[in-house]
């Protein structure tokens, strides 16, 4: 019984070390299809073997227990197949709990995502990191640049009372002027750009800092569901 849970825990192990390498990498100086193949032979070999060792070896023992062994098996393989299934339960769940936290996941073509989960006011929203400043933003797809409001611009090193308030832009509270400026970097999650274009909201006229088309645009796919919003690199 010893050795079935010893097997058990070194299957476990390798599965999460596969999990980790991804579908195309390698695990232990092999590729990752070979690995998974060893992982599951070798187990079954083990199994028949200590029963031959032990003087056990009769058709009803090694049949009972190459079958409890297929069942863990698959088990265990249904939940690496399903593996994304469950990081996006895990998304939405996380993404309800902590409204502005975000799930970063991987398609099937190997681009990063991330998920963002609909917060209880009906909107999206996530933690951006600007200029390595984390500040809480609304995404707007109907803003063209980010716009950061006067506190969050001050937060990230903006002189505000320097800039130019010459742009007109469209916010919650009506019409308000803007000044352009140029972020050095803005990241959601793995999700990074340079140099991205934004505007700086007048003092007052804008109560949370927008995640604009500056951003969103250089992205491959901007997905939104009823849920979440999936932003895909």
């Amino acid at each position: 019984m010893r050795l079935f849970w010893i097997l058990i825990a070194i299957v476990a192990v390798g599965m999460i070390m596969l999990m980790v390498t991804g579908g195309d990498g390698n695990t232990l100086g092999l590729a990752n299809d070979e690995f998974a193949s060893a992982l599951w032979l070798s187990p079954l070999l083990v199994l028949v073997a200590a029963g031959v060792l032990q003087g056990q070896c009769n058709f009803g023992y090694v049949f009972q227990s190459l079958l409890i062994w297929a069942a863990i098996l698959l088990v265990i393989a249904a939940a690496y197949i399903f593996r994304n299934d469950f990081r996006d339960i895990g998304a939405r769940l996380f993404g309800g709990l902590v409204p502005g936290m975000t799930m970063t996941t991987t398609t099937v073509n190997g681009a990063e995502q991330v998920i963002i989960g609909k917060g209880r006011n009906g909107h999206f929203s996530a933690n951006v990191v600007v200029d390595g400043v984390s500040l809480p933003m609304l995404v707007d797809t109907g803003a063209s640049r980010i716009t950061l409001t006067a506190n969050d611009a001050e937060r990230v090193g903006i002189d505000v009372q320097s800039l130019s308030y010459m742009t007109t832009v469209q916010t919650a509270n009506g019409t308000a002027l803007a000044a352009p400026v140029t972020l050095d970097s803005v990241a959601v999650g793995p999700l990074v750009r340079r140099n991205v274009r934004a505007m700086v909201a007048g003092e007052g006229r804008l109560s949370e800092s927008l995640l604009g088309m500056s951003f969103l645009s250089t992205l491959t796919s901007v997905d939104m569901r009823s849920d979440e919003l999936r932003l895909t690199d």
